[in-house]
């Protein structure tokens, strides 16, 4: 049986095949899927993450550590494409106009279709008229944004704001969740969730979607 923390051991030090060979076996053995995304991927990421912070690492090492992460998700995308329900609800997620680091959002994006929800990923540097648009053809309970640095964080304000001109605000709730963002930033531009980490976003957005679906 493979040992999900070499998953995250793999991750942390970029080794793309390693982590391409393990997950697979990881699928293949029959682990859940959420165990695998929380204990190998997320918590290898979140080390890598919390190394850079503190400056042990620089941005070359991270960008190879993102490669090997990015080709975990390929691995399990199909999986979790399958293990997608209507029932449970819909969010669409992005990062915000300007910004273009999205490994968070993709992390997001995937732990959410582990735990069932539709997921409709916009990609990266998405528009408020997008995200506006895409929430109402798919009749979405939830968009989520993401914002990796500070500059770009006043985007989320200006969805917030679109997003009520549009009239749709009784329909659909704003979650913003990335690195510089905070709970209290959350409250002053108007939006309605905070995430302060990856599986807080999926467990929240879940609560939220299947409290107000009924199920």
């Amino acid at each position: 049986m493979v040992d999900l923390h070499k998953i995250a051991l793999s991750i942390q030090a970029g080794k793309a095949k390693e982590t391409s060979e393990l997950i697979t076996q990881a699928v293949n053995e029959n682990y859940p899927l959420e165990d695998i995304l929380k204990q190998g991927l997320i918590a290898g990421m979140e080390t890598v993450e919390q190394r850079f912070r503190r400056h042990e690492i620089c941005i070359p090492e991270v960008l190879v550590v993102e490669r090997a992460l990015n080709i975990g998700i390929k691995i399990l995308t199909p999986y979790l494409h399958a293990n997608e329900t209507t029932g449970k609800g819909t969010v669409v997620i992005g990062t915000v106009k300007g910004d273009i680091q999205d490994t968070e959002k993709n992390l997001i994006s995937v732990m959410m279709r582990g735990l069932g929800l539709r997921v409709i990923d916009l990609g990266a540097a998405v528009t408020s008229e997008r995200f506006i648009q895409a929430a109402e053809q798919e009749k979405a309970q939830i968009i989520a944004c993401t914002a990796a640095r500070t500059t770009t964080m006043p985007q989320m304000k200006t969805l917030v704001q679109a997003v009520n001109s549009a009239g749709i605000r009784n329909q659909v709730k704003i979650m913003v969740s990335g690195d510089p963002v905070t709970e209290r930033y959350c409250e002053v531009i108007g939006a309605d969730l905070y995430a302060p980490d990856v599986v807080s976003a999926a467990e929240i957005a879940e609560a939220h979607c299947t409290h107000n679906t009924g199920n």
